[in-house]
C-alpha cells in the first residue's frame, strides 16, 4: 500500500463539510473530505503490523479532527479501541475475524462470484480498471482486497473510482453483519464505509440474506491460492484461501504539533 499522504495534517485542520453520500456534484473540499474518509478506512483494514500500530496517534487525532458526520462518528468509535490495545492483540483479533473466518473475509470478488471462473475475469477487470487509471498498486495483494479498493476510491474519486465499491456493495454488507455478530470493533470500520454508499434496496438486503445463509457460488477450478482453508461457514472445506496479508504499510511518523479545535 502507498504511504499515508503528507497532506493529511494539513487537510484536517481545515474547514470541509464531509460528505456522507456521493451527490451529484462535490465541491473540491467535498472530494478531499470524502478521500480522506476513504483513504482512512482503508489504513485501518490493514493488518496491524508494526508501523501501523506505531502510527495509532497520528491515526486517531486525525479521526478526531474530521468534521462530525456518521462516518467519523463510527471510525472514531474504532480508533478508541484500536489505541488501547496491546498490539499482540490486535495481531490475534485481526486474523480471527479477517483470516480465519469466510463471511468476514476482505476479498470482494469471492462473495460475488464464489469460487468461480468468473472471479478470476472479475479480479482481472479490477486490475485494468486500476491500470487505465494510471494505478500500480505494487502492494502484493489481490485487487480485490478491501483496503486496496478503497485506497483507489480516495485516488480516483467518487465516479469511476467508488464504481468498485459499489458493485460490491452487498459483500460489504455481509462483512459488516458478520462482524457485528462477532461483536468486533471493525464492524465500526464497515459502518463508515457504508454510509458513504448509496442505502441498500429491498433487493440489496434479500441478497445479502440470502448470501449469509447459502454462501457465494461455488465451482472449484483449482484457482491458486485457494484451497483447504477456513470455519466451515458457506461452504465445505478445501473451497477458498484467503492470500498473505499485505506488505507492511508505511506510514509517517506522528506530527510533533497539531492545531486543535474545529476546522
Amino acid at each position: 500500500m502507498t504511504p499515508l499522504p503528507a497532506t493529511i495534517p494539513a487537510l484536517v485542520r481545515t474547514r470541509v463539510r464531509a460528505a456522507v453520500r456521493r451527490p451529484a456534484r462535490l465541491t473540491p473540499e467535498e472530494a478531499e473530505a470524502r478521500a480522506l474518509l476513504l483513504r482512512l478506512c482503508s489504513l485501518l483494514l490493514q493488518y496491524p503490523d508494526a508501523e501501523l500500530a506505531a502510527a495509532r496517534p497520528v491515526l486517531t487525532a486525525t479521526v478526531e479532527a474530521l468534521p462530525p458526520s456518521p462516518a467519523a462518528g463510527h471510525l472514531a468509535a474504532f480508533t478508541a479501541w484500536f489505541a488501547g490495545q496491546e498490539p499482540d492483540a490486535l495481531e490475534r483479533h485481526y486474523v480471527e475475524m479477517f483470516d480465519l473466518r469466510r463471511k468476514s473475509s476482505l476479498y470482494l470478488t469471492y462473495y460475488l462470484h464464489g469460487d468461480t471462473r468468473r472471479r478470476g475475469m472479475a479480479l482481472l477487470t479490477l486490475n485494468q480498471r486500476y491500470r487505465a487509471a494510471g494505478w500500480d498498486t505494487d502492494s502484493g495483494e489481490l485487487p480485490d482486497h478491501l483496503p486496496v479498493v478503497l485506497e483507489f476510491a480516495a485516488l480516483a474519486g467518487p465516479r469511476g473510482g467508488e464504481a468498485p465499491l459499489r458493485q460490491h456493495r452487498r459483500g460489504i454488507e455481509l462483512i459488516h453483519r458478520a462482524l457485528t455478530d462477532a461483536d468486533s470493533p471493525y464492524r465500526h470500520v464497515l459502518a463508515a464505509q457504508l454510509t458513504l454508499l448509496p442505502p441498500a434496496t429491498e433487493a440489496d438486503r434479500a441478497a445479502v440474506a440470502q448470501l449469509a445463509a447459502e454462501g457465494p457460488p461455488n465451482e472449484e477450478v483449482g484457482l491458486d491460492p485457494y484451497g483447504t482453508y477456513g470455519d466451515g461457514e458457506f461452504a465445505p472445506p478445501g473451497t477458498f484461501v484467503p492470500p498473505t496479508p499485505a506488505p507492511p504499510t508505511r506510514v509517517p511518523p506522528a506530527p510533533t504539533s497539531r492545531t486543535e479545535g474545529p476546522r
